[in-house]
């Protein structure tokens, strides 16, 4: 379980193909502090600690994780937003986050405003998800508040703080992200039949 709120960025430092599954090495102040066996948000996808390096851990991808979320267009220098599991009995700044990536969108627009980023993100409804206006949405594992909410389209603001320290800052025109959307929403729709 995950909160949204981003601890570090990481650099992916190598990649290594072993049959259907993606070993990846992330280079993060983070690497120190982990254990073998530990879940770690890697851009909003939840994978487990396998190796541990000077500086640097590695994690497992499998195929299921490769084809729903964006880590197989992952390169080396690639930045990625990483967040530890939430303790129990800590604070929920963000929102109930599992780690659990549903599908992936397309940003189709960066606008600049007066202190601010809008980033609006287009998804296919391959899957039946929705957004609703100031409703809760994951985006590379960032945990934010969904604005102009339309059918297969959304779009979220950025502060500066969110810009500088997550990967928002390399998100263009063009660039696909992993979408988790809001667990309770999915919930509500499963129970209406959606």
């Amino acid at each position: 379980m995950f909160t949204g709120i981003i601890e570090a960025l990481g650099e992916v430092t190598e990649l290594v193909q072993d049959q259907e599954n993606l070993n990846i090495t992330v280079k993060s102040k983070l690497s120190e502090e982990l254990k073998i066996d530990q879940s770690l948000a890697h851009n909003g996808v939840c994978l487990t600690v396998v190796k541990l390096g000077p500086e640097s851990h590695t994690v497992t991808a499998i195929k299921e994780t490769i084809d729903k979320s964006n880590i197989g267009k992952l390169k080396v220098g690639s930045k990625l937003n990483l967040e530890r599991a939430m303790k129990m009995g800590a604070r929920l700044d963000g929102h109930i986050v599992q780690g659990h990536v549903d599908q992936t969108a397309e940003c189709t627009e960066v606008l600049q405003m007066d202190g601010s980023w809008m980033y609006t993100f287009r998804f296919k409804d391959t899957y039946n998800n929705i957004t609703i206006e100031k409703g809760s949405i994951t985006v590379n594992g960032v945990s934010l508040t969904v604005v102009n909410s339309k059918d297969q389209e959304f779009s979220v603001a950025i502060i500066p703080y969110t810009y500088e320290h997550t990967n928002f800052h390399q998100i263009i025109k063009g660039t696909t992200v992993n979408l988790e959307f809001d667990v309770i929403g999915k919930y509500v729709a499963k129970l209406i039949g959606k």
